[in-house]
């Protein structure tokens, strides 16, 4: 398979730094600064171990590190604005003072609360990945002052109560009127077009059916001229398929997923095993000829 010729120029602009992902993906590396991560379990709560994972992360060749202060797995509870504030900012504030910030790596901040991603860009982040889909007029509001880059996500319903019974008649139809609504949300409040980012939330109010349909049509599903990002590491569906309960055990299946993911258009890759993921995007794009 090879990328089209006349593939769309895909340009995503963030506070620091404008990618061009027209013929290359870009790897997010996972930052869970929370004690209840599904995946890291507060291994990263403290901030001399999370700024020692980003920068191994860093070295891997991750060029986003996404920094998040309230877990979004199914089932968890909110955490407070205050609380939220006091876990990202440290670690967002140390980060931004490295060497390569801005040109080798910029970071994310992962969160549903306007004035959480205006303190996280105000402390060096460059990109706000809102899982809540900027649905809050206030967070395109953020986005649009701080001269964000944006990643929209899909969600049905909110993380504590998503993976009840999620429920769709055409799973990618649905995810595809987000984008286009949003977009023209976006640009109506005076964010970008070239600032947005979609992701379809893989695992987010989706069954696994759900999911496999998204990453089968991804081609579809993708705007273009955007990019279209992807979060598919160590999710539990990935267990379900392969019968892997342990997330140790589903590096090598989301590796797979990078590489057909990014065969039919998706450009940035969120995940928590960084080497291995940027190891198969590279190999993949020389497949593809990129």
């Amino acid at each position: 398979m090879h990328e089209p010729s006349d593939h769309p120029q895909i340009i995503w602009q963030t506070r620091t730094r404008e990618f061009d992902l027209t013929r290359r993906g870009i790897v997010m590396g996972v930052l869970n600064v929370t004690p209840d991560s599904f995946s890291d379990g507060g291994r990263f709560s403290k901030v001399d171990a999370a700024f020692a994972h980003a920068q191994a992360m860093i070295a891997q060749g991750a060029e986003i590190i996404d920094v998040g202060g309230e877990s979004t797995r199914p089932g968890a509870e909110p955490v407070d604005e205050g609380e939220e504030l006091l876990r990202v900012l440290p670690i967002i504030g140390r980060l931004a003072k490295l060497d390569g910030h801005g040109e080798r790596f910029v970071i994310s901040v992962d969160t549903m609360k306007p004035a959480v991603a205006r303190a996280a860009m105000g402390a060096g982040a460059s990109v706000i990945n809102d899982v809540g889909g900027f649905l809050d007029d206030a967070m395109l509001a953020a986005a649009k002052d701080t001269c964000a880059g944006v990643v929209v996500m899909h969600m049905q319903g909110e993380p504590r109560t998503m993976q009840g019974d999620p429920r769709y008649g055409d799973v990618c139809a649905v995810v595809r009127e987000f984008f286009c609504a949003t977009l023209r949300r976006c640009i109506a409040s005076g964010v970008p077009p070239a600032a947005t980012a979609f992701d379809p939330g893989i695992g987010f109010g989706k069954t696994t059916g759900h999911n496999l349909a998204l990453l089968r049509r991804t081609a579809e599903i993708a705007l273009p001229g955007h990019a279209l990002a992807v979060g598919v590491s160590r999710k539990s569906f990935i267990g379900k398929v392969t019968g892997y309960a342990a997330m140790e055990d589903r590096e090598w299946p989301t590796v797979a997923l990078t590489c057909h993911a990014r065969s039919n258009g998706a450009r940035i890759f969120r995940v928590h095993d960084v080497k291995p993921n940027v190891e198969a995007l590279r190999m993949t794009e020389a497949i593809l000829g990129t």
